[in-house]
């Protein structure tokens, strides 16, 4: 009972956090825009640390 519980505060938990971002969306309309410049930057810091971490395991590979 206590596992059903623990789920179910999960699931709820999530869709009271979703819909606060929604309703925070719909509010501040200069939000969405900010928001997408935000992840465009994060996906350039993600693509440039894969890079790296290539790199180095390919250096790694090399001295083994």
């Amino acid at each position: 009972m206590a596992n059903i519980a623990s789920n179910l505060f999960k699931i709820i938990g999530g869709i009271v956090l979703i819909l606060i971002t929604v309703w925070i969306g719909i509010v501040a309309r200069s939000w969405g825009r900010a928001t997408l410049d935000v992840v465009k930057g994060g996906i350039l810091i993600t693509v440039i640390l894969i890079g790296l971490v290539l790199i180095f395991l390919g250096l790694s590979d090399l001295k083994s």
